[in-house]
């Protein structure tokens, strides 16, 4: 496992906050260094939660119990539904209300740094989670925001300079939702017809522990594990009722792409991606969800047999023509490579177990949302470009890896401002439109091509303006092009080997440094991560 010795991490933690005073005169050095040690008691919250980051033990596979890491929360002030508990070791899921204003107690009882991001969530800079926040053991770290953000389904994972993956993959990771009035207006399931399904792979030793053991090659392509959890469980049969459900559903696996679809066929009805609900709901053959992404989906078991059921799965799909082995799984998930997915793979199976006549409606719309276009941004001359590239085995955004207060001057970005931006592979498409210094070997090239990245901008969801492909006609992208959701908002978008994908993205309200990356979070742990500098 990394290490980071305390004195380097104390030594960046205040250069980068050197970087932001000296950028923004409004921060001051010793005020960011000390307040969020304590509540600020001029912020009056209307919910109080604490949040430990801890070890334990806890049931996963039959037999022995597996060691693993979670939050562990409890509400101190507020409604007690801000806080629901789930029953693998999972956190708890945090509901919250559009206009609430939160405090989260955090505190590291684990014997190494951490610290937290609500990833999806619209906060100051202090209170994003920058790795350059991360808290020692025994150390507490106050986070306070309002909810700046419409209905839909985030969630809260740590971001540890080089040790995000595997904190996440030893079990820290939650669920967050949000409500607000517009989507009670619509009345959509609710309740125990509202389910999470947060989709993680997993390895276990004979004796159930976490295998988390990586060598170069799974470095370079992401961790890929055997075995597929559901909320924490390997018990994934879900009892459901004749009826609507709306399910949400978050892919918190370190690598996995799924490519997500029902055994008989049946289209996916989504409402809401990362961002919230879609302005109109939308079908879909399959729906490809890489790390980080969200997807809600509507499913009516109203014609369903009690005693049936319907499993989701993640459908065969090719990523590039390049041959790539699994990861050392074992079984049939041992055959699957980031080049793609060689056969189903059993998600989750809902048992249709009860029936019952009373089932709301698919609504017709459901939240407006203003397409932008490039007429819309601040400068329509100026593309921000994310240039996804490789160095000496080294992963690399804007031909760098992470400094933890660098940015460069393409990084740089006006607050209160509507940005385009064009996130391409610097070989291929968009080789050489980023000007010196992005330049690679091509036998490093050539594998980052092969090479699928979920890339993730902290801050305000943006739209999906375009995507382009060099071989749209290739066998490989037809096994996936379809499922791609590009109406929404998000926060993480995936780019293929090949593929540019244009954004439109705005930063409003904060100012400070706010991380964009790889969410493949192997790839993040190796430096696949840089700051862009609002203000």
């Amino acid at each position: 496992m990394a290490s980071i010795s305390y004195q380097r991490r104390q030594f960046l933690q205040y250069a980068a906050l050197g970087a932001i005073t000296a950028a923004m005169p409004g921060f001051s050095l010793a005020e960011i260094r000390s307040v969020r040690k304590t509540a600020n008691s001029a912020f009056k919250a209307d919910v109080e939660i604490t949040l430990t980051a801890q070890a334990a033990d806890m049931p996963i596979l039959p037999g022995a119990h597996t060691h693993v890491l979670t939050y562990s929360g409890t509400v101190l002030n507020g409604p007690q539904t801000a806080l629901k508990e789930l029953p693998g070791y999972l956190g708890p899921i945090l509901n919250f209300e559009r206009g609430q204003k939160v405090r989260i107690y955090f505190r590291n009882q684990l014997p190494e740094p951490c610290i937290t991001h609500w990833h999806g969530m619209h906060v100051p800079q202090v209170m994003d989670g920058h790795p350059m926040y991360a808290i020692d053991q025994g150390e507490q770290y106050v986070y306070e925001f309002e909810v700046d953000n419409p209905a839909g389904t985030n969630w809260y994972h740590p971001h540890t300079h080089e040790l995000t993956g595997t904190q996440v993959y030893q079990g820290l990771a939650g669920l967050i939702t949000v409500t607000d009035e517009a989507e009670r207006r619509l009345e959509l399931p609710s309740r125990e017809y509202d389910l999470p399904l947060i989709i993680q792979d997993r390895s276990f030793t004979q004796g159930n522990q976490l295998r988390y053991m990586l060598g170069m090659h799974q470095r370079m392509q992401g961790f890929l594990g055997d075995t597929i959890l559901i909320n924490g469980q390997k018990n994934n049969v879900i009892p459901v009722k004749t009826r609507a459900y709306r399910l949400r559903i978050l892919n918190a696996s370190n690598a996995r792409i799924y490519k997500l679809g029902w055994n008989d066929g049946t289209p996916l009805t989504a409402i809401g991606t990362d961002g919230g609900l879609l302005p109109t709901p939308e079908t879909f053959p399959y729906i490809m969800l890489a790390p980080a992404e969200r997807v809600e989906l509507w499913i009516d078991f109203s014609d369903r047999k009690v005693g049936s059921d319907l499993t989701l799965q993640s459908l065969p799909y090719h990523i590039s023509a390049s041959h790539m082995e699994g990861m050392g799984g074992r079984g049939r998930m041992g055959m699957m490579g980031q080049a793609g997915q060689h056969e189903a793979l059993s998600i989750a199976t809902f048992k249709i177990a009860e029936r019952t006549g009373d089932s709301p409606q698919l609504p017709d719309r459901l939240i407006p949302m203003r397409r932008w276009t490039t007429s819309n941004v601040t400068q329509p001359d100026k593309t921000v470009p994310i240039a996804i590239g490789m160095r000496h085995m080294s992963f690399q955004l804007n031909g760098r890896t992470f400094e933890m207060e660098n940015y460069q001057e393409i990084e740089k970005i006006p607050v209160n401002s509507l940005q385009k931006i064009r996130i391409f592979h610097e070989s291929g498409m968009g080789m050489g439109r980023m000007g010196g210094g992005m330049r690679g070997g091509r036998g490093g090239m050539s594998m980052m091509m092969s090479q699928p990245h979920p890339i993730h901008i902290h801050g305000q969801q943006f739209q999906i303006v375009s995507r382009t492909q060099a071989n749209p006609q290739s066998s490989a992208y037809d096994t996936v092009k379809d499922g791609f959701i590009n109406s929404g908002w998000k926060d993480t978008v995936l780019v293929l080997p090949g593929e540019e994908v244009e954004i439109i993205k705005p930063f409003n309200d904060h100012t400070g440094l706010f991380l964009y990356h790889c969410h493949n979070l192997e790839h993040e742990d190796m430096g696949m991560m840089r700051n862009f500098l609002v203000g």
